[in-house]
C-alpha cells in the first residue's frame, strides 16, 4: 500500500501528467482538494473507488483516511493542485506518514506560474532583462514570512516575481513594490489559469488595483510582476546564435573557414 501525492496541474484536466493520471486510474482511494482540483481529474478514478473531497477536512481527518486505507491495503491517490512542492501543504502529511510507517511517492505537476506564462505567451527569463524567477507569497492569515523574504528585497534583484496567495493583499503588494520598481512596472493578474473561467488583467503597479477592482478575484489568482511581461525590444539568446558553438555544435564555423581557405589558395595560385 502506498500514498501517492499527485500534482494535478493548474486546472485544465488535460494538463495532468501521464503518470499522475495513471495513478488516479488505478488507486481504489482518491483524496482530492476539491476547491482547487477539477472534478474531471478525479472522475478518472475507478468506478468503485472511494473518492473524498478533503476541502472541508482538517489534517487529522485526512491522515485518518490514509491510515484506514493502509489497514485495508489500498493505494491512495492524494491529489493536489498545481505542483505539490509549491505551497502544497504536503510536508506535514509526509511527516505524519513517516511516523506511521506508511510509504508514499510524489508525482510532480504543472505549476501555476508555468501555466500562467503559457497563457500569456511570455517567457519569464529574457536576456538582459531577467534571468531569475522568484516564487513567493505574502503573509495574511497563513504562516508568517521568514525574515529576509520581504517583497522589497526580492524586487531589488530585478527578477520576475510570481506572487501566490496574495490577491486579497494586492494593496500591500503594490505598496511594497512601487518604491523599488516604480509605478510603471508591468503587472499581470492571472485568475484561475487554464480553467474555463480564466481571467487575465494586465496593468502596472500604478493602475493594477483599479483594473482588478470589481472583478471579484478573491482567490486562486497569481500576481506576476516584471519587465519580461512587457519587454519591448530585447536581445536574442545566444543559445541559437549562428556563431555560438557548444558541445553539440563544436565545429559550427569550420566549414565557412575551410571554404574561405580554398578561395584564398585559388587566388594565390
Amino acid at each position: 500500500m502506498t500514498v501517492h501525492f499527485i500534482g494535478a496541474g493548474p486546472g485544465a484536466p488535460d494538463l495532468i501528467t501521464v503518470r499522475g493520471l495513471e495513478l488516479i486510474k488505478r488507486c481504489p482511494v482518491c483524496l482530492f482538494a476539491g476547491s482547487l482540483v477539477p472534478r474531471a481529474v478525479v472522475d478518472a478514478a475507478p468506478g468503485d473507488a472511494q473518492v473524498v473531497d478533503t476541502a472541508p477536512l482538517h489534517l487529522d481527518q485526512i491522515i485518518e483516511l490514509m491510515e484506514d486505507a493502509h489497514r485495508r491495503g489500498l493505494d491512495v491517490a492524494r491529489v493536489h493542485s498545481g505542483d505539490p512542492s509549491i505551497y502544497g501543504a504536503i510536508a506535514e502529511q509526509i511527516r505524519r506518514l513517516q511516523a506511521l510507517g506508511i510509504p508514499f511517492t510524489i508525482t510532480p505537476g504543472v505549476p501555476a506560474f508555468a501555466a500562467a506564462a503559457a497563457e500569456l505567451a511570455t517567457e519569464l527569463t529574457l536576456p538582459g532583462i531577467a534571468q531569475s524567477v522568484i516564487l513567493t507569497r505574502t503573509a495574511m492569515r497563513a504562516s508568517a514570512m521568514p525574515p529576509g523574504e520581504e517583497l522589497e528585497a526580492f524586487a531589488r534583484t530585478g527578477s520576475t516575481l510570481a506572487i501566490h496567495l496574495s490577491i486579497n493583499n494586492l494593496a500591500n503588494v503594490v505598496r511594497q513594490l512601487t518604491p523599488v520598481l516604480g509605478a510603471d512596472m508591468p503587472v499581470v493578474v492571472v485568475y484561475r489559469a487554464t480553467w474555463p473561467d480564466q481571467q487575465i488583467v494586465r496593468g502596472t503597479l500604478g493602475d493594477i488595483r483599479s483594473r482588478v477592482k470589481g472583478l471579484g478575484l478573491t482567490r486562486t489568482a497569481l500576481i506576476m510582476v516584471g519587465r519580461v511581461l512587457d519587454p519591448g525590444n530585447f536581445a536574442e539568446s545566444r543559445l541559437y546564435a549562428a556563431d555560438h558553438t557548444h558541445v553539440l555544435r563544436p565545429e559550427l564555423c569550420q566549414p565557412v573557414e575551410r571554404s574561405l581557405d580554398v578561395v584564398d589558395e585559388q587566388t594565390v595560385g
